[in-house]
Formats: C-alpha cells, sequence, structure tokens
C-alpha cells in the first residue's frame, strides 16, 4: 500500500495543467496603491469584501468574514476533484494505517523509555506523527465536504497549526535521530561518555518547545472566510490581501521553510552519508544495516524534501511577483509529506531489525567499545 500510496503522490506533484488550465489562469495580483503590498502565506488570496455581502443578502455578523477570490484557478481548485476526492482519500488511508502503527510503537516503547535514550527519541516522534494524523480526519472532513469548513474559527486555527506544526516536528525529530545515530557510528567513544537519556530528553523538550513557537502565528490569525464566488466557508486555503495582520506570516514560514524542513533535510543527509560511509569501512558485514540507513534517508527526501522547496519557492514568488501558482502543488507535497507519520514506525522496526543482531566495535589505545546502533 506505501509504495502505491508514495507512486500516486509523486504523480499527482508532476500534474500541473490539470487544475490549473496549463497555467493560463496563473493571475497577477492587482495591487491596490492605496493598500500596503503584503502577501499572505501558504495560500491562495483573497480580498475582504467591505460590504459583507453574499448574492445581495447581508451575512449575519457571527458569520466569518467575506472574501472575493483574485483568480479563477482557485475556485476551480476549490470545486475540482483534487482537493475534494483525491487528497482526502490520501489522507484517510494514511490515518487508517499510521494511527494503529503509532499507537503500537509508543506502547512498544513505554518500558523502554527510562532505559535507552533512542527510545525517547522514538515515542517523540510517535506522538508528532499521532498528531498530524488525527488533524489529516478533520482536512479529509472538510476536504470531502466540498472544501466547506463547518466546525467553526477555533478548531480551524487549532486543526491548521497542529497539521503544519507536526510536520516540522517531525522533521527535526528525524534529524535529531539520524545525528544520534551518527554520535553511535562515527564517535562512540565520545557518544559513551555523554548522558544519553538525559540529553535524548532535553532535546525532546526543545523540538516541542520549537512546535509551540512555531503554531503561535496560526493560533492568532483569522483562518476561516466565507467566500463569494463558491458560497462555502475555507479553512486557511484563502486569506485575504493587505492586511498587516497576515502580512507578517509570509515572512515567519519563510523562515520556517528554511529551518523547519530544509534545515533538518541537510542535517539528515550529512548524518546518514557518513553513517554509511563508516560502516562501509569496518571489517564486519553492515550491508543490511547501510541498506536499511539508506531506504530510511531516501524515503526522508522524498517525502519531505518536495514540502520543504515548494514551501520556499511559494513565498518567494509570492514576495517577488505577487502571484500563487505554487499553491496547488504545494498542497499536494504537503500530502506527500504526510505519508512520513505512516511510514515511521515501519521504519523503525526495519532499522531495529537490521541492527539487532550486530554491534558496532571500535578500537581505541588498545580497548574496545561496543554500541549498539
Amino acid at each position: 500500500m506505501g509504495k502505491r500510496l508514495l507512486f500516486l503522490l509523486v504523480a499527482l506533484l508532476c500534474v500541473r495543467g490539470s487544475v490549473l488550465k496549463g497555467g493560463k489562469n496563473k493571475s497577477k495580483v492587482a495591487w491596490n496603491r492605496s493598500e500596503p503590498a503584503v502577501v499572505v502565506p501558504r495560500t491562495f488570496l483573497g480580498e475582504l469584501n467591505p460590504i459583507h455581502q453574499l448574492n445581495g443578502t447581508l451575512v449575519p455578523s457571527r458569520s466569518p468574514p467575506v472574501l472575493r477570490l483574485l483568480s479563477n484557478g482557485t475556485a476551480e481548485y476549490l470545486r475540482g476533484p483534487l482537493s475534494t476526492r483525491v487528497i482526502p482519500t490520501v489522507y484517510l488511508l494514511l490515518v487508517a494505517v499510521g494511527i494503529p502503527a503509532n499507537v503500537a510503537i509508543l506502547c512498544a516503547l513505554a518500558s523502554k523509555v527510562r532505559k535507552a535514550s533512542s527510545a525517547i527519541l522514538y515515542c517523540s516522534l510517535a506522538a508528532s506523527d499521532l498528531l498530524l494524523l488525527l488533524s489529516l480526519l478533520f482536512k479529509a472532513h472538510y476536504h470531502l465536504r466540498g472544501n466547506q469548513w463547518v466546525l467553526g474559527e477555533a478548531a480551524c486555527r487549532v486543526v491548521t497549526a497542529c497539521f503544519y506544526g507536526n510536520l516540522y516536528c517531525s522533521a527535526l525529530t528525524l534529524a535529531c535521530i539520524g545525528v544520534n545515530r551518527y554520535l553511535a557510528v562515527v564517535h562512540p567513544f565520545a557518544y559513551k561518555g555523554l548522558p544519553k537519556r538525559a540529553s535524548a530528553a532535553w532535546v525532546s523538550v526543545a523540538v516541542w518547545g520549537a512546535f509551540g513557537a512555531a503554531v503561535v502565528p496560526e493560533l492568532l490569525v483569522q483562518q476561516s472566510y466565507r467566500l463569494l464566488e463558491v458560497d462555502r466557508v475555507t479553512c486557511h486555503d484563502v486569506l485575504p490581501l493587505g492586511r498587516r495582520s497576515h502580512g507578517f506570516l509570509v515572512y515567519y514560514n519563510l523562515f520556517l521553510a528554511a529551518f523547519g524542513l530544509l534545515a533538518p533535510l541537510l542535517v539528515t543527509a550529512a548524518c546518514y552519508a557518513r553513517i554509511v560511509r563508516e560502516l562501509n569501512r569496518s571489517h564486519h558485514d553492515w550491508s543490511m544495516y547501510v541498506k536499511a540507513s539508506s531506504l530510511v534517508f531516501v524515503i526522508f527526501v522524498l517525502c519531505f524534501a518536495p514540502a520543504g522547496v515548494l514551501h520556499l519557492l511559494h513565498h518567494v514568488q509570492l514576495l517577488a511577483r505577487g502571484t500563487e501558482g505554487l499553491y496547488v502543488h504545494f498542497n499536494v507535497a504537503a500530502c506527500l509529506c504526510c505519508l512520513h507519520a505512516c511510514l515511521d514506525p515501519f521504519l523503525f522496526l526495519l532499522m531495529s531489525k537490521s541492527a539487532a543482531s550486530r554491534r558496532y566495535s571500535r578500537t581505541f589505545k588498545g580497548k574496545t567499545l561496543s554500541l549498539s546502533v
């Protein structure tokens, strides 16, 4: 099932014209010179309707603010099968497989947290993946209803923050796991002397602290809006143009793309490259562990690299030209990124099995040190 999901998501990421009709609707935003040139993050662009009327009828004051779309491509995406059928179907498949698998890993590691530092990091990863998968349930509900959000503004903010925040949290935790393995293999003597459990606990606390900081802006701004053209309430998909309350987020999300997704990717690449190189120099047969490490890294790249790159390029495009053409592709890449939450438990079992029968040995000044990898 995992291979089929991966193939489907990569194929979707390569299809550009199906939603935007060959790029004809890549509209440049007509900036209002009376308003500051402010763009908004990770979404389609909309413009606040000052009259707050829908089809000639005054919208109740308790309803979400009304937006007017600035691109026909936005309406096509919101009505189209990609956002209303394909993406939510993938989300539900990931939830069906990922939630039981991560719960099982948490139960299996609960008794090992006090004994192994790696168990602390894997428990943190499983908890992050669980929160991400739970947010997918609400996002699937939203998409299957035709991108109609019915759960209120507070729930929209929480689900949006949980979804994006846990993408960064998972990427950072996986990078920390890579660093832990790097130290155990490449610098085993220094690793042996470290307070490993305390270090792992503090690293997990720091990662969750970064998660908290990453989600605060999403919790502070309006996320749900009623759209005139499609007569529905969206959650995070369309945000207003020219509002100072939203404008700062574009720079904040550029920072998150660089340090929440791309930096962990580079750190993980460096760690696994050095691990494979070191094990290949060993006198023992580490081929199974090398293959397992290579598979973990390849899946990490396939899941996180498209989302990180498109996240960055989307915001650069907004800043440079005020266009939103990459948002559809970023949505598909984010869907691909969620695949990792489903695969992490199985990758953990694969790595554990490949290292179970081996201990890594290094000799230094006549002393031999053995460590489990």
